[in-house]
């Protein structure tokens, strides 16, 4: 494995950041650690690169153990963190020699990593000269200069307009062929462009991992419906396949299928069988919104 986390737990006084946290991630995935602001995302980041010592629990990192081998953690990952601490006054080839110098880099990786990374036109700025999207792309060429087999990345695209977003997806994504990597954010969207697999956390606990084929292959369907007056919800639950009723609001409902079928036309030969107006009619399949609403609302 090149993530293995057992049981880490980590209290600031009395407050449990993480709470018994255990997955593994295995070598050449792409795995979102996905979460509401506050559940502990950065917490876990900054544990398994050392940064942070946890409360309880352990955590191999590459093979290497988080507490007796920090050093060799720290040598064998690429990390990039959520603020990315650039030195803005240094011109961005600059800034990677001398961070190459740290590992004893040669030039031609140097040179290898500007290319990768889609700087090459950028080598010869100074990174306050930049767009967010660019300096992103410097902190990531940082991080793969020493070639890890792991990339841990925290929060990569906060702060980017919609055209680096995709950029920056893509780069991440390309990199991901040939590196384990781990990332951290709140948005659904970076997950589903570029992960295989997400774990969702809320208030430091770990309350879902899927692949994501897993979730779009979800066997359930939620049907909203509004009719002309208010029914009981355990008349609509009489439905086959339905496993849930909610009133929304009003005379709206939600229902939930156990099935993949359109349940659309079951509910309209309900409504005209029992004399129901239907005044709005949707369906809505099961995906990593819908999930990860579900299981990190209040």
């Amino acid at each position: 494995m090149s993530i293995s986390v057992s049981n880490i737990s980590k209290l600031y006084g009395d407050q449990k950041a993480l709470n018994d946290i255990s997955f593994e991630v295995k070598e050449g995935e792409i795995v979102g650690f996905l979460g509401p602001n506050g559940a502990g995302k950065s917490t876990m980041m900054k544990i398994l690169t050392t940064y942070l010592d946890p409360s309880e629990g352990s955590a191999m990192v590459n093979n290497f153990d988080i507490h007796s081998q920090s050093i060799k953690v720290q040598r064998s990952i690429g990390y990039l963190p959520e603020h990315n601490p650039l030195y803005l006054e240094m011109y961005v080839r600059e800034y990677l020699t001398f961070n190459a110098r740290i590992y004893k880099i040669s030039k031609s990786r140097i040179e290898e990593v500007i290319k990768l990374t889609g700087l090459t036109p950028e080598a010869n700025k100074k990174i306050d000269q930049l767009s967010k999207g660019y300096r992103q792309r410097v902190g990531l060429a940082c991080a793969l200069l020493h070639d890890p087999q792991v990339l841990i990345l925290d929060e990569p695209t906060t702060g980017l307009d919609p055209n680096q977003l995709v950029e920056i997806r893509e780069l991440i994504k390309s990199i991901g062929t040939a590196k384990t990597v781990f990332l951290s954010t709140h948005i659904m969207q970076e997950v589903e462009a570029m992960c295989d697999r997400v774990i969702i956390i809320n208030k430091g606990k770990i309350v879902a991992d899927k692949n994501l084929n897993e979730i779009s292959d979800e066997t359930q369907q939620i049907i909203e419906v509004e009719f002309d007056y208010r029914i009981e919800e355990a008349f609509l639950s009489k439905l086959s396949n339905a496993s849930e009723v909610k009133n929304i609001h009003g005379f709206s409902y939600q229902i939930t299928f156990d099935t993949k079928k359109d349940m659309r036309p079951t509910v309209f030969d309900f409504a005209h069988d029992n004399k129901l107006k239907i005044l709005q009619l949707s369906r809505k399949n099961k995906n990593l919104e819908s999930i990860f609403r579900e299981l990190t609302n209040p």
